[in-house]
């Protein structure tokens, strides 16, 4: 699968109050700006609508399909959801206050066919940036200019013109690491929400994070790569459940967001912090894992949430 990876470079206008983790903020705002930019009958519900196949707003956010046709492979008819194409990557600090003149970044990763609408994010992040984001934006707080964006150290966006973009990387499993893997050890860094039998999980048992790991990459290759991967699905989750956990410090933290669907604030909780597992060999579960660096784990991915590093011994 490909995967395209762009950071926004924005510098605030006018003074911005947004929220501690600003993942929901910016995905609404763009959101939005996108359907704006993108919807050319201006329908309220993308339902039915006959533009929808071609349409960059319904492909990037409209995930939910009707039965009639898959915009993203043109082909089988849909019975589920499909994964958000994109991972918002929000800043990692937590400053709320900014000031006219401040610079603000974010990322955005692109996977298989969402890469050819790069031109129209870029286009609805100037627009972002014309109505604002967070507290007062609808009295003029919070407009951006969008400076730059880069990929791979590249500037594919200078203010004024879109260059043509790097190749995308082939995100693929990397083979099996050469020596034994005894420790793995997993830092959530964005909260992780998982579910099981319906249910969120506040703890982080191995065959839970492996079957988050293989539920994840099936359904992005499936969907946006070359199709169902040639694994051994119950083999590794059976081995998995064997694996023991040596030291944690993960928590549940809740973040608070805006739902402008539901006109409420809404919690969007997850496991934060480190974990340790260690066995006596781990080695067929780390390309799985360095897999989902990438692309994040869980729920809420497009918020940016589900960010995970994992840092490996061997012998």
């Amino acid at each position: 699968m490909q995967a395209g990876t762009y950071h926004f470079s924005c510098r605030f206008k006018s003074m911005a109050v947004l929220p501690v983790f600003k993942g929901s903020t910016l995905r609404g705002g763009l959101g939005h700006a996108l359907r704006r930019i993108a919807c050319a009958l201006r329908r309220q519900d993308c339902a039915g609508c006959l533009l929808c196949p071609s349409c960059a707003y319904a492909f990037l956010f409209e995930v939910k399909q009707n039965s009639k046709h898959d915009i993203a492979t043109e082909s089988r008819p849909v019975t589920a959801q499909r994964p958000h194409p994109y991972i918002l990557i929000p800043p990692d600090d937590e400053k709320r206050a900014y000031q006219a003149g401040d610079l603000f970044s974010f990322g955005l990763i692109l996977l298989g066919p969402a890469i050819q609408y790069l031109p129209h994010l870029v286009f609805a992040v100037q627009e972002m940036g014309k109505s604002g984001l967070g507290k007062g934006n609808k009295n003029g707080d919070g407009c951006f200019q969008l400076e730059a964006v880069h990929q791979s150290g590249s500037t594919v966006f200078d203010g004024q013109t879109l260059n043509s973009s790097l190749p995308p990387i082939e995100l693929t499993l990397c083979p099996l690491p050469v020596t034994k893997t005894t420790k793995i050890t997993l830092t959530c860094q964005t909260p992780l929400r998982l579910k099981r039998d319906n249910q969120l999980q506040n703890g982080l048992p191995f065959h839970l994070l492996i079957r988050a790991a293989l539920r994840r990459i099936s359904s992005l290759e499936s969907t946006y790569g070359a199709g169902e991967p040639d694994i051994d699905y119950k083999g590794l989750v059976a081995r998995a459940a064997a694996v023991g956990i040596t030291s944690s410090s993960c928590r549940w933290t809740d973040i608070e967001r805006y739902s402008n669907r539901q006109h409420t604030a809404m919690l969007m909780g997850g496991i934060t912090g480190t974990i340790t597992y260690e066995a006596e060999d781990l080695s067929e579960f780390v390309p799985l894992l360095h897999y989902c660096e990438v692309v994040h784990l869980g729920k809420q991915t497009s918020f940016g949430l589900g960010r995970i590093r994992i840092e490996t011994e061997a012998v």
